[in-house]
């Protein structure tokens, strides 16, 4: 095990650490409490739940006709199926966000964060083949799913329980986050475009402030909500992925899978 491979197996370890240490943290229930409630065309939250199904439902849709009909490059066949459930996250984040902006609370958020984790999961699996070793970012793709699945799962059950604690659900979307970005800085991918990951950050970044300052953002445009435009720049990120993979080519051939 390299230096680089150490860094990644030391803050798996210390995510785990803090989701089975930290004190439980209860979903906050203002957070259902978005800036736009308008109602249009029969909808409620209308600009909401709209954004969310038609930005990642086309994002979803792109992505996999691109990966599946052969239109983005892979060394090793086996390597599109990270990118599948990504693509396939994304698609079922158009159904589960539009569910959960209908009628936002705890219940209707577990369908929206659950094909999240998916595409996390996917993306992250993805880099791992690239930049680490091709076996053991598929070997690790359904584990890493299952979870992913179990965080979310995990939440629900103990919001029902009435002891909500959302914080390992927290810890690993963080994780996922931070773990891209060192993949992406510590190990050189084996294909030109590598750099796009850095463009997936910062419209997940822009994502995250963008629902941050949710009301400021509608009060200042009068418009559009900072949660609407929340949704558009997530699915950018997407997009940035789409175009990753049509335009990139291998560097060198590999004489293995490593």
């Amino acid at each position: 095990m390299n230096t680089r491979t150490r860094w990644i197996v030391a803050l798996t370890l210390l995510a785990i650490a803090a989701a089975f240490l930290l004190p439980a943290m209860r979903q906050p229930v203002e957070y259902h409490d978005f800036a736009d409630h308008r109602h249009a065309f029969g909808i409620d939250n209308f600009l909401d739940v709209v954004s969310s199904n038609f930005a990642f439902l086309i994002a979803g849709v792109m992505g996999l006709l691109i990966v599946i009909g052969g239109r983005a490059r892979f060394e090793f066949a086996s390597e599109r199926w990270p990118f599948v459930v990504f693509f396939l996250g994304v698609l079922l984040t158009a159904l589960g966000s539009g569910y959960y902006h209908l009628a936002p609370d705890n219940e209707t958020l577990f369908w929206d964060r659950l094909p999240m984790t998916i595409a996390f999961m996917g993306l992250v699996s993805s880099q791992i083949v690239d930049r680490i070793n091709v076996r053991a970012g598929l070997m690790l793709l359904l584990p890493m799913l299952l979870l992913g699945v179990a965080s979310v799962v995990y939440w629900r059950t103990t919001e029902r329980m009435g002891a909500g604690n959302v914080l390992p659900y927290g810890i690993l979307q963080g994780y996922s986050v931070i773990v891209l970005l060192l993949l992406a800085r510590l190990n050189p991918s084996r294909y030109t475009r590598g750099g796009d990951i850095y463009w997936v950050f910062g419209w997940y970044v822009l994502a995250k402030l963008l629902e941050t300052f949710d009301h400021e953002v509608l009060a200042i445009s009068q418009f559009v909500s900072g949660h609407t435009l929340k949704h558009l720049a997530a699915a950018a990120a997407a997009f940035v992925v789409c175009y990753m993979l049509v335009n990139r080519n291998l560097k060198e051939v590999s004489v293995s899978a490593r």
